[in-house]
């Protein structure tokens, strides 16, 4: 069967520190991917090279079983991909709502149209309002994202991605920076994410990943140290020396 993404043997070189090291999976649709390791691991340059904002210095990014190594981070989009990033990168004066509808605008190929165009397609409107409902978001859905608290805003970069109806989805540290009483809004989110969609998520936390993950990767010095069910993983004396500890 065809996976919903696969990169094959990639590498990533900045002069000469060899960053990523042969790194090769796959992840099926609806597939539940956990990327894991210590600081340095090479996660996040992983996750850019995946997404287009780095070029592979070797090796092959698949989309689908087409070959989009060559592509840049937009055509990578239209082919499927969506991602959120590590630091929120939200316009923060700008309506959560319209925010949502530039995200489907993009996605229906207008955005090359006048913003004040936007008010004009209503099944959009209603596609966003209904993403943010689904949320929980819809009672914010005119204030600006400064005026949320930061799990909200986190929610905001969800319903961005998911507006894209991508079939994968890197997420990279949904859970940085949200503060305790905030988080389990986002869990909830996560797990009701679409059973079809292929999700690779980059997170320190270890009780979201060992909740949420099916299948775990464990990064080491750029290459893949571990790769297993979240049982093998947490039984695995490399994964406990190198990342977990003995008291995982």
């Amino acid at each position: 069967m065809t996976a919903a993404l696969e990169i094959r043997a990639l590498d990533k070189f900045f002069g000469g520190l060899h960053v990523t090291c042969n790194v090769s999976l796959r992840i099926a649709a609806g597939d539940r991917l956990a990327l894991i390791g210590p600081n340095g691991a090479g996660k996040t340059t992983l996750v850019n090279l995946i997404s287009g904002v780095l070029s592979a210095s070797a090796g092959q990014v698949l989309l689908a079983g087409t070959d989009v190594t060559g592509l840049s981070q937009a055509q990578r989009v239209r082919r499927g991909l969506a991602r959120t990033f590590q630091i929120t990168t939200l316009a923060p004066h700008l309506p959560v709502q319209r925010q949502v509808e530039m995200a489907l605008f993009e996605r229906e190929g207008l955005s090359g149209r006048a913003w004040r165009s936007i008010d004009g397609y209503p099944i959009l409107a209603a596609e966003a309002r209904a993403l943010l409902e689904q949320l929980g978001l819809g009672e914010h859905a005119s204030l600006p994202t400064e005026q949320l608290a930061y799990g909200e805003q986190r929610l905001v970069e969800l319903a961005l991605a998911l507006a894209l109806r991508p079939q994968v989805l890197l997420l990279d540290e949904p859970m940085a920076g949200v503060p305790q009483g905030e988080g389990q809004r986002l869990l909830d989110a996560l797990d009701a994410l679409p059973k079809e969609l292929a999700v690779l998520i980059i997170e320190h936390d270890m009780d979201l990943v060992f909740r949420f993950a099916r299948r775990i990767v464990v990064l080491a010095a750029g290459a893949v140290l571990a790769e297993g069910t979240p049982d093998d993983i947490r039984q695995d004396p490399k994964v406990r020396a190198a990342y977990l500890g003995n008291d995982a």
